[in-house]
């Protein structure tokens, strides 16, 4: 499959001074607060970083350890229920991604996912989900007790990977199960795969489901229509994003949409989060998500996007000239700033090695067929040179004496079989024994490295011999005592 390719290169400018109209409430606080310092008798105890050791205060600035503040105080606005600056913030945000309410989020997208699990999903409620899930809505699942009903996306062999969820095989279980009350897709997947989101909408608008989308790796595209089109304005009525992750926030910070007219108690999810999060959010972590959405929508921020797409198809127009080197791509819509490649005769591990020890460069996962990449909006063209050059070097050269431990597989492509809810294998006895004892036995625990965190094991599956190459990291496993 090819991907069309311009004609010639987007042309890199100069940083343009940013734009004035795009406000960012939460950092103007902030700059207020640094400003306007005043004497602190209340937390975080460090005090404005008078009592932080001062090697690490060297590493990160002066400056940093000041700003660590949460909010409350300094007329800064609450997270809970969303006061001053934050609120602000949460509306500009809303707005920016078209929802009609967005959170501000403060451990990842695992916190909208598990807020999603606990408002919209109850006991013995069935739930068809993705099996590419992220491991968060696993758990989400053990909190609410409701029951997955496992829908299998396309397998793409020749690569290792989960590939898109077919509305035609949600239809068929909605067929099966008409009191399902909620339909959950990952897409983008972690390789930039895009499910058909408005056909799998059509479907729960016609069975009267909700649908929720882990958008969690594809915050860019409501900033650039050279990218896929965003999971809301096609039907999904809640949605993740984790802008850490691509959208330029700092790590932990994700955003929770809920999309126009969306029959969802905002009221109940809002208490939900509140529930899950900390009385003391990171109030920088605050600032990094409204100044990530701001950055966006720059004149700077949209360049960026440019040319994080640009990079992605140079990258690949470069290296598809190599019989041994291999790229995933895909006739549909995917998002292009994803690259997963393979090189002929080299695992992706191998690949990762290779890359990391020979030429210090850091990979976003390696799997088992392959490595994949990110062609971030922080990315310069010089970088995707670089990286080209590393590629084919390593395709010139020869790495026989390359050693390589190859200890297990990477990505999990097991089809389930459940015992029972995770939430009932939660809350059962379990014991811990070695793993090569535990086959027939049902799991007590969720196993899924991280990256992607796609589970090998969800508590309440039977235990199989197929599971094995996805375990050899580990000694023990915990397993319900029958």
């Amino acid at each position: 499959m090819t991907i069309a390719l311009p004609k010639k290169k987007i042309k890199q400018k100069r940083a343009a001074k940013p734009d004035l109209k795009v406000k960012a409430p939460i950092v103007d606080a902030l700059r207020k607060y640094y400003q306007n310092p005043s004497v602190q008798f209340h937390i975080p105890g460090h005090t404005k970083g008078n009592a932080v050791f001062e090697d690490f205060k060297n590493l990160i600035g002066s400056r940093a350890v000041f700003l660590d503040t949460t909010d409350e105080f300094n007329n800064l606005g609450t997270l809970h229920p969303a006061t001053g600056a934050v609120k602000e913030a949460q509306e500009l945000a809303a707005q920016a991604f078209g929802a009609e309410k967005t959170f501000f989020l403060m451990n990842g997208s695992t916190m909208g996912n598990l807020a999603i699990a606990l408002t919209l999903t109850h006991e013995k409620q069935k739930v068809i989900i993705g099996r590419n899930c992220h491991r968060s809505i696993v758990t989400g699942m053990v909190l609410s007790g409701a029951e997955p009903l496992w829908v299998i996306p396309e397998k793409l062999q020749d690569w290792g990977l989960w590939g898109e969820v077919k509305a035609d095989d949600i239809e068929k279980l909605l067929e099966e199960n008409p009191d399902t009350g909620l339909v959950w897709v990952t897409s983008p997947t972690y390789e930039g795969v895009v499910s058909d989101i408005e056909a799998i909408s059509k479907v729960c608008q016609k069975y009267g489901a909700l649908l929720a989308v882990d958008e969690a790796h594809g915050c860019l595209w409501n900033f650039s229509d050279q990218m896929p089109t965003p999971a809301m304005q096609l039907g999904a009525d809640v949605v993740v994003h984790s802008l850490h992750k691509t959208g330029g926030s700092f790590s932990q910070s994700s955003m929770l949409h809920v999309a126009q007219g969306a029959n969802i108690d905002i009221a109940e999810l809002e208490a939900n989060l509140k529930m899950l999060h900390s009385t003391s959010p990171s109030y920088t972590l605050l600032a990094s998500l409204d100044a990530a959405r701001a950055y966006l929508q720059t004149a700077k921020g949209r360049r960026g996007i440019r040319t994080a797409l640009s990079n992605a198809k140079y990258i690949r127009r470069r290296l598809s000239k190599f019989d041994d080197v291999d790229i995933l791509t895909f006739a549909g819509e995917s998002d292009l700033t994803k690259i997963f490649l393979k090189i002929k005769g080299l695992s992706g591990r191998t690949l990762d090695q290779m890359l990391s020890v020979e030429y210090h460069l850091e990979v976003e996962s390696a799997a088992d067929e392959g490595v994949l990449i990110l062609s971030n909006i922080g990315h310069a063209k010089r970088d995707a040179i670089y990286f080209c050059e590393c590629i084919e070097s390593i395709v010139k050269s020869d790495f026989k004496d390359f050693y390589s431990l190859e200890e297990c597989k990477m990505m999990p492509l097991c089809v389930p079989k459940m015992a029972m809810t995770p939430r009932d294998a939660h809350f059962k006895k379990a014991e811990r024994i070695p793993v090569k004892d535990c086959i027939g036995r049902i799991s007590e625990e969720i196993i899924a490295e991280c990256p992607p965190g796609i589970s090998v094991l969800v508590p309440g599956e039977i235990i199989e011999e197929k599971h094995l190459p996805y375990l050899k990291k580990y000694e023990t496993i915990s397993v319900i005592i029958d």
